[in-house]
């Protein structure tokens, strides 16, 4: 099931960003083919979300008799992706030119940190070097601190991972339209600079200080933070609009005439310190039962294991247990094409023998020493 049933997708087996772009379009209902070195061979964690519902196999890339194979693999796919560093794919005689001469309706996917030209293309990096290059880590943080590393959710998930998914999808679109393929070029930079795309509009709008903790949205205003309760447990704060920051107020109990000011950042410290000292008054649970079923915006800051007992994401079936892994369920939903998450990863090279027949690959080019 899911909308991309029926496209089948070659994934070069990589760590991070490549693989969550094969998740999610897994996820959608693509058969997507993960082709790893030999020496990992039987390796694979069931815990792997990444590779859920993905069939593998195994290659040697260096061996002529196994890429002439898996060209082969590839005239008859609608997809390819890979993460290694610009040019290597070329190296190995599977790069575009290779692939669009045997399948030119072809969607080549490439996912990097830096793209593939610029004079950084070829260095090594991590999201947290990506992320500095956009100004998003620089934006992160208070003002007195370092800037804090967003775990890795900006470059490798947001602006890597799912910015190629989005960028496949649209090329499939185009590819479906007018038979004609092309290659996605993915980098993390790029995908970093176009998340802080409204940021970048509102300073320049004069809206937005170039500074941590300076601004509506990144925690110095005292109705858009979080706060500790006496149980050292923390509540989220948004509450932006003057409909729903006079119930927060309400809630509160704040009737401080001071608080009537509310887009007044000269008073911002001020205030949020008096926040403070009230919300630290009452536990976690108990504010918020006193916000619930309130357009306050006011909500829990949940562990992830509190995320997965939390009534809304149960409602919703946000988690799904496959074989005693209570993972994230697959998303966006459809109202037509249901989602289905096949099957936890499986040890790498489980499906040699099915996808050797199913597209008509010599076995002894795979098993060759």
């Amino acid at each position: 099931m899911g909308p991309l049933q029926g496209i089948k997708i070659v994934e070069f087996s990589g760590i991070g960003p490549g693989p969550y772009c094969g998740m999610l379009l897994a996820d959608l209902g693509a058969d997507v083919i993960r082709i790893s070195r030999k020496e990992t061979e039987g390796l694979q964690n069931k815990f792997d979300i990444h590779n859920r519902s993905k069939r593998t196999i195994t290659a040697d890339l260096k061996n002529k008799e196994t890429v002439k194979e898996l060209l082969k693999l590839i005239e008859q796919v609608d997809v390819v992706f890979e993460g290694f560093r610009p040019g290597v794919m070329e190296k190995l005689g599977l790069g575009p030119d290779e692939c669009f001469e045997v399948n030119p309706k072809l969607v080549y996917g490439r996912m990097t940190g830096w793209g593939q030209e610029g004079p950084m293309a070829n260095l090594a990096g991590h999201d947290i070097n990506y992320i500095s290059l956009s100004g998003a880590l620089n934006s992160i943080g208070r003002k007195d601190s370092n800037p804090i590393p967003p775990l890795n959710l900006i470059g490798d998930y947001g602006g890597g991972g799912m910015h190629l998914a989005f960028g496949i999808v649209s090329g499939l679109i185009h590819a479906l339209k007018t038979g004609e393929g092309q290659v996605v070029d993915s980098a993390m930079v790029d995908g970093s600079l176009s998340l802080m795309s409204f940021f970048y509009s509102m300073k320049e709008m004069g809206l937005w200080e170039d500074n941590r903790e300076s601004n509506l949205l990144d925690g110095f205003a005292h109705f858009y933070d979080t706060y500790e309760c006496s149980d050292k447990k923390y509540i989220a704060v948004g509450s932006i609009e003057p409909q729903f920051y006079s119930e927060l107020l309400d809630k509160l109990e704040i009737d401080d005439k001071q608080f009537q000011d509310q887009h007044n950042k000269k008073i911002w410290p001020e205030l949020k310190e008096k926040m403070a000292a009230k919300i630290k008054l009452k536990s976690r649970s108990e504010w918020i039962e006193i916000f619930s079923d309130s357009d306050a915006c006011v909500s829990p800051v949940l562990s992830m294991e509190e995320a997965k007992k939390h009534p809304h994401n149960l409602s919703r079936d946000a988690f799904t247990n496959i074989d005693g892994f209570n993972q994230p369920n697959a998303s966006p939903r459809f109202s037509i094409t249901n989602l289905e998450i096949k099957h936890n990863a499986k040890p790498i090279g489980t499906d040699q023998d099915d996808i050797y027949e199913e597209f008509n690959l010599r076995k002894e080019a795979f098993i060759k020493n």
